[in-house]
């Protein structure tokens, strides 16, 4: 006699792409939120009252309100690198697992954070608004939109984990020197690299381009703030592609202002989508972006399958690949559910 096992029930609460998707809707008795906004909070609470599993997003708040509601939740599979969005103490308290899709996209957001660089160094964003809008009369002018050159020049690495490491090889084929700094040593970064470690206000110093790849946590809340932009070389300039609020806006805004500062490119921001009020939005010697750092097409299909990857093993009773609190296994041991 054959006996039925119903599929788990999981809710997506994004379109993702098909790869990952087809994948999940396979294992899966699936649903999926439809809007290109994300769902708010309380159609998260109210889907996740049924499920086995969510996948998610850095958008998505997952906190003690949503594991309350979800009796039966098991796992939360976040399509993203970070997770600061998930209470993850509260998710292992609970026997819940957190996974993510991490490594994929390293090479992709480190060459987002080169092309933030580039744009706002050799000023190509004002450049494509000079011509579009009539204002080039002149076929060519020794002055006409100069920016620096970033071959031969200092690059300061904030977290020098993948990402890090990642922009910091590409810094090396434009020949820069190479400072980073982290709370850990790198000395593969060293090694390979010819980087070296230094304290974060001597890079601040020194440092043509800074360039932030740290995570979102306590210690790291406007780390780079009024102070520490001080430091900064009038010359210089700042990269974020990391989390928003890393940096202070107002300090930011008012640093760029007052020229203390050369220009920033930015792909997040403390608040997204960020208001267009936002005065950082009014300058020019900023490049801004919607935080789109690892969105490319291969990029983000490997990341949603990732997403399924980690859902198919945890519920065949193996421990998801990008498991993020192995402590959990004491709490609900892994066990074959398929």
């Amino acid at each position: 006699m054959v006996i039925y096992m119903p599929k788990p029930k999981i809710y997506v609460t994004r379109e993702i792409p098909e790869r990952g998707l087809n994948k999940i809707k396979k294992y899966f008795d699936t649903e999926v939120w439809p809007e290109y906004a994300p769902p708010p909070k309380p159609v998260i609470i109210e889907k996740a009252k049924n499920v086995d599993a969510l996948a998610t997003l850095l958008s998505d708040k997952i906190d003690a309100e949503v594991f309350d509601a979800a009796p039966k939740l098991k796992i939360v599979a976040q399509m993203a690198v970070g997770f600061d969005n998930i209470n993850i103490p509260e998710a292992t308290k609970r026997g819940i697992y957190v996974t993510n899709t991490p490594e994929v996209l390293t090479d992709t957001t480190a060459d987002f954070a080169w092309a933030l660089l580039m744009a706002v160094a050799r000023r190509v964003v004002e450049a494509d608004k000079y011509v579009r809008t009539g204002q080039w009369k002149v076929s060519w002018h020794p002055t006409m939109m100069q920016g620096r050159d970033v071959h031969h020049a200092t690059i300061g690495v904030v977290g020098a984990g993948r990402i890090g490491y990642a922009v910091a090889k590409r810094a090396k084929g434009f020949d820069m020197k190479i400072l980073y700094y982290d709370v850990i040593p790198r000395p593969e970064m060293e090694k390979d690299l010819g980087a070296k470690r230094v304290d974060l206000d001597t890079l601040l110093k020194e440092s043509d381009f800074v360039s932030l790849h740290v995570p979102l946590m306590k210690e790291t809340y406007h780390l780079i703030n009024a102070e520490k932009l001080k430091l900064m070389k009038k010359t210089a300039y700042l990269i974020n592609n990391a989390r928003g609020p890393v940096v202070d806006e107002k300090a930011l805004y008012q640093a760029l202002k007052e020229g203390r500062i050369a220009g920033a490119g930015l792909d997040v921001f403390e608040q997204e989508p960020t208001p267009v009020d936002n005065p950082l939005l009014k300058l020019d010697n900023v490049v801004v972006a919607p935080h789109i750092s690892s969105a490319s097409y291969e990029t983000r299909s490997q990341m949603a399958e990732m997403v399924a990857d980690n859902l198919i093993a945890f519920f065949e009773g193996k421990k998801p690949p990008n498991l993020v609190n192995p402590d959990v296994m004491k709490v609900r041991p892994l066990s074959k559910l398929f």
